[in-house]
């Protein structure tokens, strides 16, 4: 009968430990929480990222540039996701790997870089319709950072 009690409270930790490291991302609190690469703190809600770790750890940015610069993103095999602010839809978070990437001086970020995330092509074009505008995928990204 004990070795039953046991073995379930063992299982019970097991999974509580499982699934307390499920890499999600996590709400930035704007105005409080300091990047984890400039140390200012994030308070615009268009340009703020985040990495989660396959183990589960966040890291909040400032700025989309900040986290293309970090340390932790030099490890890119142990980052689950990356996550990026849409432009559009402030405090908002959306696959990085999946958006497309604005550089204009029509729109700055907080660390100069004038770089800013969107869902869409499209809607980045409109946001640049009348300044000079460099437009990259995630890959192209990553090369010039």
């Amino acid at each position: 009968m004990r070795t039953n009690y046991h073995t379930t409270l063992g299982l019970a930790a097991l999974i509580f430990i499982i699934s307390s490291c499920k890499p999600e991302p996590k709400p930035i609190a704007f105005g409080e929480e300091v990047c984890n690469y400039c140390s200012m703190t994030i308070v615009d809600t268009q340009h703020a990222s985040q990495l989660v770790t396959k183990k589960g750890k966040v890291f909040s940015f400032d700025a989309i540039e900040c986290m293309l610069r970090s340390d932790q993103f030099m490890e890119q095999e142990k980052i689950a996701l990356f996550l990026c602010n849409d432009y559009v839809a402030p405090g908002e978070m959306i696959d990085a790997t999946q958006a497309t990437f604005l550089i204009s001086e029509a729109v700055p970020s907080p660390m100069g870089a004038n770089l800013s995330g969107f869902t869409s092509l499209n809607i980045a074009k409109d946001i640049a319709a009348e300044h000079p505008a460099e437009f990259l995928t995630w890959k192209e990204l990553q090369e010039k950072f």
